[in-house]
């Protein structure tokens, strides 16, 4: 642990307390030793002139929802001092009262809610105060001699607080605790299962007193020989187990979830430890991680359902156990998992919520290995953790929680995804909330997303190998597949059945309907497994209504259709349904260059123009709208359809 302030960069601000204040919060927010996904919180006292000129002192304390690593002045909810002062002398104050006259004491109605913290920052007599859930200092306090050994690292100037609630209660406590201190002789504050405070009226003396602090905590854990794990291999995962997991924890949740594996060297090696469902069934790194992890991950064996079936039990009993009657039991899944010999598992409805559980997860391993080695990983006990789990602050959030959107959860394959249809089905996807892998054999693909909810897969999609390893791929960073889109194709150069070139014949079978067969009889197993499982297969306008010197696509495309008719019918067993669609004149796609569009607009007598709206509805059919189509077909619009081949072409008279 070491300090990243740069004197050149705080010269720049030239004495700003607030800007300073961002600095150093963006310091400690980007190191993940220190906090992740929101934790932690800081603050800044300003002595600042209202609207009537009077001074006042003002607490800038994060605001909810803000991420130390990013924040920005916006992010600090400006809090009149002497309001929280007094709100610290109360003898009680619910959270919910708190968070209420909090927000009274704002002098910036459009700031976010203060940090729950903010009695407490603003009790502490500085101008800067730092607060981190430094992984290396809660991992010597959770152990079974904590305060001692913290005690023994840090001496008589470490003010040591026992494990309470955040929020008031915490507040008051350090409130009497402090009460005729000396707060000069204070190195800091190291709060038992929760963290550490340090404070100064200087804000890079505050950010390293910080910095120093968990160095020290960190020299004490190598001393020790409590070291991270360390491992040499990677696990082997078994995508169809992973599907498998998926689709017990959506039976669960009654919606469908993402997976993401872990089967790194460390993860491996912590999945292999023999005591793992012990370890780490005894409680999360610190209690706000609760929020995001529940109490404990499943370790799941060669039965999913049954460690499931088994987690959900335990919860329920967890729940009953220490319900007061005010409380209404959350959903029961759990939000991580170690798999024995293979790695661990994060689940969640997003790609964010899977990224926060892994990261969380990680350093909760890193943790518990290194405290097992002073004695014994212990957390917090079962009725603190559910007080955190189901603080009523938490619970308000829930309920403001706005619907997910249609496809959250889902996981797509897009095949032909680098440009025209493909692409715009990849857009339309992601905003309807699913995640996608994008396939298609042109390198730009690897690059052309910059969504977290894309990964870009380079594969040729007539290439068996490659198709496997892209789904291998796809499982491994989203846990399965529910849909595909089945998009890629060639569009062979016109030529006559008397004189076409055998290559271009093969060639268009090849792609436009043998790839497709191979990727489905792929996919059939995973898609078994999935979230209301659908296929689109995109046909052509060519199937109903072919015509001359099309002969390699048309059949090709005419072939495709068949298969999907076929796997309709063999796959609706399985829930999977398969729908195709017949777009016409979608000029925006790779296959319409200039030459072939000049081509067939002269080979019909029309201009380019007249070619591009040559149709009932005289309009211009693009990628857009037919991916619009495709994901109608995908969703509940199309629920209890298969096997329906639906065209997209303005209204074409011959398919009419």
């Amino acid at each position: 642990m070491k300090s990243n302030w740069k004197e050149a960069t705080a010269k720049k601000l030239k004495g700003d307390l607030l800007q300073l204040r961002v600095y150093t919060s963006r310091l400690l927010g980007n190191n993940e030793d220190l906090v992740m996904h929101g934790g932690g919180n800081t603050s800044v006292k300003i002595r600042e002139k209202n609207i009537f000129g009077e001074e006042e002192d003002i607490l800038y304390v994060k605001g909810s929802g803000w991420d130390l690593g990013t924040i920005e002045a916006a992010g600090f909810a400006p809090v009149k001092l002497k309001a929280l002062h007094q709100l610290a002398d109360l003898d009680t104050l619910t959270d919910v009262e708190m968070v209420k006259y909090q927000r009274m004491a704002m002098t910036n109605p459009s700031a976010p809610n203060p940090s729950v913290e903010a009695i407490l920052h603003a009790i502490i007599p500085y101008t800067f105060v730092d607060h981190t859930h430094a992984d290396a200092v809660v991992t010597v306090t959770n152990t079974p001699g904590g305060k001692k050994r913290i005690q023994q690292i840090y001496g008589k100037n470490m003010l040591i607080i026992p494990y309470v609630m955040p929020g008031f209660i915490l507040a008051k406590k350090i409130y009497e605790m402090t009460k005729g201190i000396d707060w000069d002789k204070l190195d800091g504050m190291i709060l038992m299962n929760h963290g550490v405070f340090t404070f100064d009226h200087d804000p890079k003396a505050s950010y390293e007193k910080m910095i120093d602090i968990v160095a020290k905590a960190e020299k004490y854990l190598k001393k020790q020989g409590a070291n991270p794990i360390k491992g040499s291999k990677k696990g082997k995962i078994d995508g169809l187990q992973i599907a498998q997991i998926r689709n017990e924890l959506a039976k669960i949740r009654k919606s469908p979830v993402l997976v993401k594996v872990n089967n790194s060297p460390a993860a491996t090696a912590f999945s292999n430890l023999p005591n793992v469902k012990d370890i780490t069934g005894r409680g999360p790194l610190t209690p706000d991680h609760i929020i995001r992890t529940k109490r404990t991950p499943v370790v799941i064996g060669d039965q999913p359902a049954k460690d499931l079936a088994k987690y959900v039990k335990d919860y329920i009993s967890y729940f009953k156990k220490n319900n007061t009657g005010e409380q209404t039991l959350l959903d029961q899944a759990p939000r991580w998992a170690v798999l024995p010999g293979k790695g661990t598992l994060a689940f969640g409805p997003t790609v964010k919520h899977t990224t926060i559980i892994e990261d969380i997860s990680r350093h909760t391993q890193k943790a518990i290995y290194q405290s097992e080695h002073l004695g014994g990983w212990t957390a917090l006990g079962k009725a603190d953790l559910f007080e955190m789990e189901y603080w009523s602050l938490e619970q308000a959030k829930l309920k403001k929680a706005g619907a997910p959107k249609a496809m959250q959860g889902k996981v797509a394959i897009v095949t032909g995804a680098a440009s025209g249809i493909g692409k715009a089905c990849v857009e339309s996807l992601v905003a309807q909330g699913a995640v996608v892998a994008g396939l298609d054999i042109a390198p730009s693909i690897d690059n052309l997303f910059s969504q977290k909810e894309v990964i870009g897969i380079r594969c040729d999609v007539t290439n068996m190998k490659q198709l496997k390893s892209a789904i291998a791929q796809t499982v491994a960073q989203f846990g399965g597949i529910d849909m595909l889109v089945s998009n890629a194709g060639i569009f062979p150069k016109s030529s006559r059945i008397a004189d076409m070139d055998e290559k271009v014949w093969d060639r268009s079978l090849h792609i436009n309907v043998s790839s497709h067969q191979r990727l489905i009889q792929l996919l059939v197993s995973y898609m078994a497994l999935g979230f209301d499982p659908a296929i689109v297969i995109v046909g052509s306008k060519n199937v109903p209504a072919p015509g001359p010197g099309a002969a390699a696509y048309s059949v090709a495309k005419a072939g495709l259709t068949q298969l999907g008719r076929v796997a309709a019918m063999e796959l609706g067993g399985q829930g999977i349904r398969v729908n195709m669609v017949h777009p016409n004149a979608v000029y925006d796609t790779a296959i319409w260059t200039k030459e072939v569009l000049s081509a067939r607009a002269k080979h019909y007598g029309l201009t380019v123009e007249e070619y591009k709206t040559n149709n009932m509805l005289k309009v211009e059919v693009t990628s857009k709208d037919v991916a619009d189509l495709i994901i109608a077909m995908l969703g509940k619009t199309f629920g209890k359809i298969t096997g329906a081949q639906v065209p997209i072409d303005g209204g074409n008279d011959r398919v009419i």
